[in-house]
């Protein structure tokens, strides 16, 4: 979801509620602790240089059970936030705290509520790897050889 997507839907909700991907919403008396532009400038294993733009905002939520996020302060945040975001309208990306480390999200918005979405990696250069189209995704553990490590000498695992 773009930024103005979001504040598009955040103007049509009352309560600015969060859901996490496995359907449990984050506490309502969660923060915006942060909010800016994140640029990533990388290069793949094709040797291919990237950047990568988003608009990137961190929540987390504390023992202040009262407080409420009411879209206009999260409009106040948008608004503070152009000083570094200017007018650009990038992809937003969700830092959550889950239960051992920060989640880096998507975010959707279904039935007046906004859903954190998986965000997935992959190779950008799959012409350079030499992996079979058949086998580019893979699921943690399913490489594993359960006799054997697959990072054996001529495994071609590395």
């Amino acid at each position: 979801m773009k930024l103005s997507e979001f504040k598009n839907k955040l103007e049509q909700v009352e309560n600015f509620d969060i859901q996490l991907p496995n359907g449990i919403r984050v506490p309502n008396h969660f923060h915006i602790t942060e909010m800016g532009l994140l640029t990533k400038n990388f290069i793949d294993c094709g040797n291919t240089i990237h950047e990568e733009k988003v608009i990137t905002f961190q929540v987390w939520f504390a023992g202040d059970l009262e407080h409420r996020l009411a879209p206009s302060k999260v409009f106040k945040i948008i608004d503070a936030s152009k000083k570094l975001i200017g007018d650009h309208d990038f992809e937003l990306e969700v830092e959550y705290q889950d239960t051992m480390t920060i989640g880096k999200f998507g975010l959707d918005f279904v039935d007046g509520i906004f859903v954190l979405t998986p965000k997935e990696t992959t190779c950008l250069a799959n012409d350079h790897c030499g992996i079979p189209a058949g086998k580019m995704k893979a699921t943690i553990g399913e490489w594993v050889n359960k006799e054997t490590s697959c990072c054996t000498p001529n495994s071609g695992c590395c």
